[in-house]
């Protein structure tokens, strides 16, 4: 696995760079006001950027989606599960979801097994820290946070199978 590192720009934003198979560092600083620029530098000398192309925000999302923006997700979803004790899944909400079209709390999530909704997704857009009156919809993706037991049963709550 490629070793991704992460420097704070104070007043700028993040930079996210890692040494290329081909002998250079390629990276991404994601500015404050959205947009991203990519870099690529030597090796040897990481802050002596060779080129750079600054993309707005969509253009960005659109070369992430050309670039397996996907995989890049299950990848931080599998480092955020090696955390001990916890794990997050992506959990989509089907037409046949016994919640789909109910609010968040109908499900008595936590309650019932440990783990917590702590985002939706929904045309494309987070909804952090939903409320319970909150109504789940067919298409919905919600990120669960929980114990390994607890994610699993709450893909079988919303499934349907529990």
């Amino acid at each position: 696995m490629i070793r991704l590192d992460e420097t704070p720009l104070p007043g700028v934003g993040v930079r996210h760079d890692f040494d290329g198979h081909y002998g250079k560092r390629v990276g991404v600083i994601t500015h404050r006001d959205g947009r991203r620029e990519i870099f690529v530098s030597r090796r040897d000398d990481p802050d002596a950027c060779a080129q750079s192309i600054v993309l707005s925000e969509e253009e960005a999302e659109a070369v992430a989606d050309l670039l397996g923006g996907s995989t890049i997700t299950r990848r931080v979803s599998r480092l955020t599960q090696d955390i001990e004790g916890l794990a997050m899944d992506w959990v989509p909400i089907s037409g046949i979801s016994p919640y789909a079209g109910h609010p968040l709390g109908d499900t008595m999530m936590r309650t019932r097994t440990g783990a917590s909704i702590v985002a939706v997704m929904r045309d494309g857009q987070a909804i952090p820290a939903p409320g319970p009156d909150f109504p789940l919809r067919a298409g919905d993706t919600v990120v669960v946070v929980g114990t390994p037991n607890g994610v699993v049963r709450a893909a079988r709550l919303l499934g349907g199978g529990e």
